[in-house]
């Protein structure tokens, strides 16, 4: 072991080691562990990104991490259709829920709007907003 390790400021090259060398750890503890990052995207006619969703799916579920539509393409069904591709990619992959989170200026009403349940709220994250935790208890 190094004398005195310091403590560095990571790149995103030395956060993606991290975040390997944590999900080969997590795979050798628990069994059938899978980890896979399910990111999709919609593009215009000029093939510019307006709306995308990334997420990973581990072990029994998946987790969405960004669901994101492009302001001047909100409330055209973009959302819904990113998260309905989402919940069929998860059912093909055996997972039995999805979780996400987002803030009180996003988006809660859309997720309850689509099956999402509440199980958390964390007040004033940020200042002045809500931070919610969603699942979806998916049939398969």
């Amino acid at each position: 072991m190094p004398h005195n390790p310091q403590i560095h400021i990571g790149t995103n090259e030395d956060a993606g080691y991290v975040r390997k060398k944590l999900i080969e750890y997590n795979s050798a503890q628990v069994p059938n562990g899978i980890y896979e990052e399910v990111n999709l995207c919609m593009k215009n006619d000029n093939g510019e990104i307006i709306a995308g969703l990334n997420s990973a799916v581990c072990w029994n579920w998946m987790e969405i991490d960004i669901l994101w539509v492009e302001e001047n393409n909100r409330k055209n069904g973009l959302g819904k259709r990113l998260l309905v591709e989402a919940e069929k990619i998860a059912r093909s992959k055996k997972c039995t829920f999805i979780k996400l989170n987002t803030f009180s200026f996003q988006a809660p009403e859309f997720y309850k709007k689509y099956g999402y349940k509440e199980i958390a709220i964390i007040e004033n994250a940020p200042l002045g907003s809500n931070h919610y935790y969603f699942k979806k208890d998916l049939i398969l």
